[in-house]
C-alpha cells in the first residue's frame, strides 16, 4: 500500500530526529531499519556509510520508493532537431586534425612536420595579416588612453572618438541598443547607397549582428512556422554552406534542394529551381529562396542577368529572398562583377523592387578583411511587414546587442579611410595587396588541380574556396562503405593521415548522387599553398593507384 506520510527518522549513528515528507513510500520500505534521512524530492542517501547506503538504495528501488535515477539530459530526452545538426566545416576531419597536431608536439612521428588547415575560411589564421587601419581603431577604442600617443593617424583617432562617443559612458565595454550602434547603422546604410549607385538605403532597415550567420538564423527563425505539410520549405543550394541545413535542422523546417550546374560552371538555372520548388510543395510549403553570391563552397559569381531571373522567380512564386553576400569584395575572373541582389532589384523598378521581400548579410569575416573573430556582421531588410520588422527588432533584443568591437570594426569596413586622408594609402596598398593574393591563389588553385588525372576544377571566380570533382576508384568507395564512411570523406581522412591537408569532404556540403569533391581555401600564403597542392597531386596520383 502507498500512502503520503511524515516520518520520523534517526540520522544514523546520532541520536538526531528529522521529518522528512515522502510521496507514496510503501509501508514495508518504512518499517526497514535502519531509516535513511531524507531530503524530499531528492532522497539523499549520501549522509550514510557507503555499505548501508548501497543496500538502503537496493532495498528501496526493489520496492518502488527510489526510482531508478539516471541523467536529466540524454541522448535520448535532448532536443531531437539538435541531433540532425551537422557542420562539416568542423566536423571529424578537422577534430582528427587537432589531435594530430597534439601527437605532433608530443613528438609523435608522422610523414609530414605540420597540419595545413585548409578547411575554413579564417585567413589570419591561415597568415593574413590584419588591416592596420583596421587594428589602430580598435585599439584605439579599447584603450582610449591613446588616443593620446601621437604615434596614431589623426582619421583613426576622428573615427575612434565618433565610435566611442555613441557608446554608453564613452566605453565599448557597453551594452549598445539591440539593433546595433545608431551611428555604425548609418554609415552601413551611406556604404550601401554607394555601393548601389545611389539607390537609398535606411538606417532603420540595417541590424546589426553577430557575423552574417547570427542575421540568417535570425531571419530564418521569422520564416519557420507551420507542421506536416504546412512546414516551411526552406530552398537552398546543393552544394551549400553548411550553416543552412544546420539552422534549417535545428528549428524544424525543410531542407528543398536545388542543384548547381557544376558543367556550367556552377551557374544557377531558373529550370532547375522550378523543378525544385514544385517538388517541394508535395510535403511542405516552400517559403524562402536562400542564394549565395559569390558562392561558397563552389567560388562562382552570378552574372546580373541571373540575378534578374531569380528575383523574377521569387516574385512569381512569392518567395522571401536570402541574399548571403559576405564574399561581395572577393570577384577574381576577369569578366565576372559582384551585383547585390538589392541594386539588381530596385533597377528592375517598382513592379518589384515594390514587392519582394528581401534581408542581405554582409561580415567583417570575410572579402580582404579576414576578422572572423570579432564577428562583426549586417543585414538589411527589405520590404518587411513593418509588424513582422517589429517582432524582429523584439527577437534580436532578447540576445540583448551583438558584440560592440565587431559592430566597431564593421563600422570601419563600411567607413574606410577616403583619399587625402592620412591611413588612406597605407589602406589601399594593403587591401590591393590581398585581393591580387587572393587572385593569384585562385588562378594556381584552378591551374594545378586540373593537371592530376581524376580531378576537374572550375574556374575560381570568388570568394575564397576551390571545390573540385574527384574520380574514386571502385575499391576505394567499396573500402568506404565497409569503414561506414562516404566516400569522399574516406578520402579526406586519408589524405590528413598521410600528407597533414586538412580538407572538408563534399559530402557535407551536399552533391549529386555518384559525384565526389572537396571543398579547399584558397588563403594558404602562396607559398604553403604550393606545397599543398603538389602533396595533394602526389597524394591522389598514389590513391587512385592503391585502389585501382
Amino acid at each position: 500500500m502507498l500512502s503520503n506520510r511524515t516520518v520520523s527518522v534517526l540520522k544514523w549513528g546520532r541520536c538526531e530526529a528529522y521529518t522528512a515528507v515522502y510521496p507514496k513510500v510503501p509501508d514495508r520500505v518504512l518499517n526497514f531499519s535502519p531509516l535513511l534521512s531524507l531530503s524530499s524530492p531528492h532522497r539523499n542517501l549520501s549522509a550514510f556509510p557507503a555499505a548501508q547506503r548501497e543496500h538502503l538504495h537496493e532495498k528501496m528501488s526493489e520496492n518502488g520508493a527510489l526510482p531508478r535515477l539516471g541523467k536529466v539530459l540524454t541522448v535520448d530526452t535532448m532536443n531531437p532537431n539538435v541531433k540532425k545538426v551537422d557542420y562539416a566545416v568542423r566536423g571529424p576531419i578537422v577534430q582528427r586534425a587537432v589531435q594530430i597536431e597534439k601527437e605532433l608536439k608530443e613528438g609523435v612521428k608522422k610523414p609530414f612536420e605540420e597540419v595545413i588547415k585548409a578547411n575554413i575560411g579564417d585567413a589570419h589564421a591561415m597568415g593574413q595579416q590584419p588591416i592596420t587601419f583596421f587594428r589602430q581603431v580598435m585599439a584605439l577604442c579599447t584603450y582610449p588612453q591613446l588616443l593620446d600617443d601621437n604615434k596614431f593617424p589623426e582619421d583613426t583617432k576622428s573615427r575612434a572618438r565618433r565610435i566611442l562617443q555613441s557608446c554608453g559612458g564613452n566605453s565599448i565595454g557597453a551594452y549598445t541598443t539591440s539593433q546595433g550602434i545608431d551611428c555604425v547603422r548609418h554609415d552601413v546604410a551611406n556604404y550601401i547607397q554607394r555601393r548601389d549607385g545611389g539607390i537609398p538605403s535606411d538606417p532603420d532597415n540595417i541590424y546589426l549582428t553577430t557575423g552574417a550567420s547570427d542575421g540568417i538564423v535570425t531571419i530564418l527563425k521569422l520564416l519557420t512556422a507551420g507542421e506536416g505539410r504546412t512546414r516551411t520549405g526552406v530552398m537552398i543550394s546543393i552544394p551549400q554552406y553548411p550553416l543552412y541545413s544546420a539552422s534549417i535542422a535545428e528549428l524544424g523546417a525543410v531542407q528543398v534542394n536545388y542543384y548547381l550546374n557544376e558543367e556550367k560552371c556552377w551557374s544557377l538555372d531558373i529550370s532547375e529551381l522550378q523543378r525544385s520548388l514544385q517538388a517541394a510543395r508535395e510535403h511542405c510549403i516552400p517559403r524562402v529562396l536562400c542564394i549565395i553570391n559569390p558562392g561558397n563552397p563552389t567560388g562562382q559569381v552570378q552574372s546580373r542577368q541571373c540575378i534578374e531571373d531569380v528575383i523574377k522567380f521569387a516574385a512569381k512564386e512569392n518567395l522571401f529572398l536570402m541574399a548571403d553576400e559576405v564574399y561581395q569584395d572577393n570577384v577574381y575572373a576577369e569578366g565576372c562583377e559582384f551585383h547585390s541582389f538589392k541594386k539588381v532589384l530596385f533597377e528592375m523598378g517598382p513592379e518589384y523592387s515594390s514587392k519582394v521581400e528581401l534581408a542581405s548579410f554582409h561580415s567583417t569575416s570575410k572579402c580582404y578583411m579576414g576578422e572572423c573573430g570579432f564577428r562583426g556582421g549586417y543585414m538589411e531588410v527589405i520590404n518587411m511587414d513593418p509588424e513582422v520588422k517589429a517582432q524582429l527588432t523584439k527577437l534580436v533584443s532578447v540576445r540583448l546587442c551583438p558584440p560592440a568591437p565587431g559592430q566597431a570594426l564593421m563600422d570601419l569596413v563600411v567607413n574606410s579611410p577616403q583619399p587625402g586622408e592620412p591611413s588612406y594609402q597605407t589602406f589601399i596598398k594593403e587591401r590591393t595587396a590581398i585581393l591580387s593574393a587572393l587572385a593569384e591563389k585562385a588562378k594556381l588553385t584552378e591551374e594545378i588541380l586540373n593537371t592530376v588525372p581524376g580531378i576537374s576544377c572550375n574556374p575560381v571566380q570568388g570568394a575564397m574556396y576551390s571545390f573540385p570533382c574527384i574520380a574514386l576508384p571502385e575499391r576505394a568507395i567499396n573500402a568506404a562503405k565497409a569503414k561506414g564512411q562516404a566516400p569522399d570523406m574516406f578520402y579526406c581522412m586519408k589524405l590528413l593521415e598521410e600528407t597533414g591537408i586538412c580538407l572538408v569532404p563534399g559530402s557535407g556540403f551536399g552533391q549529386r548522387e555518384g559525384t565526389y569533391h572537396f571543398r579547399m581555401t584558397i588563403l594558404p600564403p602562396t607559398d604553403k599553398l604550393k606545397i599543398l597542392l603538389n602533396k595533394l597531386k602526389e597524394f591522389h596520383q598514389k590513391f587512385t593507384q592503391q585502389y585501382s
